[in-house]
């Protein structure tokens, strides 16, 4: 069951940001099957039989093996919002008890990953804007952790045998599951999605698939 004060901010915050986009088409069903899917292999409710089940509707409505196999791996990436919600109350702590300048000077190595994976891309400050405080907070933390994060997070990017629009729906339905509500992740996939020409009604779709994924189950 939703908890339904932090769910009904939620919906808030998605309908204001919806107000000026167009009603439009639903998903089809292999996009629909493939956010299904999303849902299934999602780590926030991981089980057997709603993996299998998805897996074998999305084939079913036409996706690939490699279709399949990127959605998954776009959805592995959920494990990062650990490190988007805990970096920058380690680095704080951490500062307070002077184990950590987050103040210094970025050194040779920090700096040329910076410049390498961040620079001025708009999308990186775009990103800021919904994860304050996290790309740098991880960087003064770890430059392993930093750039394993940029690696890891592009991979299903990579690919692109699954449209663009579609994994934000995907990674949209992810962040509202009951047992997750990640409005960071929310916000930032819903402008991107917006972005990318998303409907109302394709963004309530992936909103509702998301809410309604079964609870976790024992994975046998």
């Amino acid at each position: 069951m939703i908890d339904e004060s932090p769910f009904a901010d939620l919906m808030a915050q998605v309908e204001e940001r919806l107000a000026d986009v167009p009603e439009g088409d639903g998903m089809d069903p292999l996009d629909a099957a493939l956010v299904r899917l999303a849902v299934s292999v999602s780590v926030t409710c991981l089980d057997s039989e709603a993996i299998d089940e998805a897996v074998v509707a999305a084939l079913e409505s036409g996706a690939t093996a490699a279709q399949v196999q990127e959605v998954v791996a776009l959805v592995s990436g959920l494990g990062v919002h650990s490190i988007m919600a805990s970096a920058t109350v380690v680095l704080q702590r951490a500062a307070e008890r002077g184990l950590v300048d987050p103040a210094a000077p970025l050194d040779e190595e920090r700096r040329a990953l910076w410049d390498r994976f961040v620079g001025d891309d708009p999308y990186w400050d775009a990103f800021s804007r919904h994860v304050p405080g996290f790309l740098d907070a991880m960087l003064c933390l770890s430059p392993d952790i930093f750039s394993g994060f940029f690696a890891y997070c592009a991979i299903p990017w990579k690919s692109g045998t699954v449209p663009a629009l579609t994994k934000e729906l995907a990674a949209i339905a992810c962040d509202v599951t009951p047992t997750h509500l990640f409005l960071p992740g929310v916000r930032l996939h819903l402008q991107n999605a917006i972005g990318l020409g998303a409907t109302r009604t394709v963004v309530r779709q992936a909103i509702a698939i998301g809410t309604q994924a079964r609870a976790a189950a024992m994975i046998r």
